[in-house]
């Protein structure tokens, strides 16, 4: 077993496609993307028990009014079986997933790099399957705590093995098409949630009973799909042997100044340049200034334009609260909104990280933060004349913006520090998601939560935020600008490297024959791989346009 998941027994055979390694990796990112789906749990679970009437029974943080009280509730509902969870309680699991993803990643992309993207991809599955069926005994014995452990440690812990596992296997396959390759594989972590949460919401509705909610049933079927698709995309991952390149590919001519290195940067290394740290500051200004507003972007946009989302314009957010009919009329177009801005944010990963292979990276995070500002500075304009169209448009480009962010920077790190560490890097590089995670949404909600106590109405409250968001894009773009090439010292010598390769088992072209992408041999193969990640992100996609759809009928 231990042969059968090295390094040296995935390095590719003669006449091997490299085109059977992308839906590898899409395999294992549209089943750990359901993290971001985990919302559609929450309602059903705030109503998991109930008492002899049917009627769900009070939260156990019942009258709970300040942040302090909702914690003593939180703490209570750890292990309480006599009263419901809140989605204050469950929504910690977010926090979970994010930060342990990010420390996860950090901590184990030195190994992922030693032992290969198999192994690593088989520990993902182990640890985000096995959190599912621990959170499915926590909501059956109804406690949190189990559901905390279960899938926000153990399956945040899967989620950053599963996320990195294919990003350095990946730009080495394609060093023509560095920006193209992470690009698709981390579309389908933004996708999972889109697959995910309509097959979550009819598998609760399929189980649910009178006395069941039917969420600890849906957990052991999703447990059970993910495992056998992640067990295909490790199987199905393979790395290339040294020196390998794709054929009539001729590397670029790289000069001393060029931001494409030629060498490669220790792991151990990475973090003493400054590179690796204003790096870091991009991709946190990028994510928070984005997190915060796509965590909102349901009653941000309800708050803003109130009645006008429904055809009455008179009519305020504080006006369609009070009607039932009226407010639920409105949270479907927030939630066709928030569909709308999944789909920019999964298929802006795709289009922009392809078009930095163009473009250039650097110039690409230029484009995210001046554009970025000026859609904010806009969002800030429109939401005054009430332009609905306009105001959502400003959100598409910039939810497309966040994901390419996050499908670009791979790349950029391949750029900067080589290819031979570049999971391990951007593994640490996720430190930045992690913070992002948390001071996104703390600047968005505290602004908003202060502003409206401070009586402020509704429809002017996101102004300054936008502000805010924006002066967060100039802080990244300042940043970028500051990114210059490595220093020389810190890249690793060729004996350096040599030692490196052979701890890591990595076979040569003298040892194994050059892969090839033409290959025909593996044609059904490719088809069906490819069929496997594709249906289910075209019901993914057709879902979401659905929800959509009604923010233009």
């Amino acid at each position: 077993m231990a042969s059968f998941l090295s390094k040296e027994y995935i390095t590719a055979k003669p006449n091997f496609n490299r085109w059977l390694v992308p839906p590898a990796a899409l395999a294992i990112h549209l089943s750990i993307g359901m993290a971001y789906g985990f919302s559609v749990f929450w309602k059903p679970l705030g109503n998991a028990l109930m008492d002899e009437d049917g009627k769900p029974l009070a939260a156990c943080a019942a009258g709970a009014t300040t942040f302090g009280d909702k914690l003593a509730g939180t703490a209570r509902a750890l292990t309480a079986t006599d009263c419901n969870w809140t989605q204050f309680d469950l929504g910690w699991m977010y926090t979970l997933f994010f930060v342990l993803l990010g420390c996860s990643a950090a901590l184990w992309g030195g190994w992922l790099e030693r032992e290969g993207p198999r192994k690593a991809g088989l520990v993902s599955m182990l640890c985000w399957c096995g959190g599912l069926l621990i959170s499915a005994y926590g909501v059956y014995a109804h406690q949190l705590w189990l559901m905390w452990l279960g899938s926000g440690v153990l399956g945040g812990i899967g989620l950053g093995l599963g996320y990195i596992s294919p990003v350095s296997t990946l730009i080495k396959w394609f060093p023509d098409r560095r920006g193209m390759a992470t690009g698709m594989a981390i579309m389908g972590f933004g996708g999972g949630a889109m697959i995910g949460s309509p097959s979550a919401t009819k598998l609760m509705t399929y189980f649910a009973t009178p006395t069941s909610v039917g969420v600890w049933q849906t957990f052991v079927v999703l447990a059970a799909i993910y495992a056998v698709f992640m067990l295909c995309g490790a199987l199905g991952y393979r790395v290339p042997p040294l020196g390998w390149k794709p054929a009539n590919w001729t590397p670029p001519v790289t000069a001393k100044n060029t931001m494409i290195a030629a060498r490669h940067v220790h792991l151990k290394n990475a973090h003493k340049t400054p590179q690796f740290w204003l790096l870091w500051i991009v991709l946190c200004m990028n994510v928070s200034a984005g997190i915060g507003i796509i965590g909102a972007a349901a009653p941000m946009l309800q708050e803003t334009f109130g009645g006008a989302l429904i055809g009455q314009p008179a009519l305020g957010f504080a006006d369609i609260k009070q009607d039932g009919a009226l407010t639920a009329a409105a949270a479907a177009v927030g939630a066709g909104f928030v569909g709308l801005i999944s789909l920019f944010n999964i298929f802006g990963r795709i289009a922009w990280a392809s078009s930095s292979d163009k473009l250039g990276r650097k110039r690409t995070y230029y484009i995210f933060f001046i554009l970025g500002a000026l859609m904010y500075c806009a969002a800030t304009y429109v939401a005054g004349f009430k332009s609905l169209a306009l105001f959502v448009a400003c959100f598409a480009v910039i939810a497309s913006m966040y994901g390419g962010g996050f499908a670009t920077i791979p790349a950029y790190l391949a750029d900067m520090f080589g290819t031979q560490f570049v999971g391990a890097i951007h593994g640490r590089l996720l430190t930045a998601w992690s913070t992002a995670g948390i001071l996104g949404p703390v600047v968005v909600n505290y602004m908003h939560d202060t502003r409206l106590e401070k009586g402020v109405p509704f429809d002017q409250v996101y102004a300054p935020i936008f502000l805010v968001l924006a002066g967060l894009m100039v802080v990244g773009f300042i940043a970028n600008m500051l990114v210059k090439p490595v220093a020389e010292k810190y890249f690793m010598s060729d004996a350096e490297l040599a030692e490196v390769q052979k701890i890591g088992h990595e076979k040569s072209l003298q040892a194994t024959a050059i892969a090839t992408e033409g290959s025909t041999q593996h044609g059904l193969l490719l088809k069906l791989a490819w069929l496997a990640v594709l249906i289910p992100i075209g019901y993914g996609v057709w879902s979401t346009v659905q929800k959509a759809w009604v923010l233009f009928s």
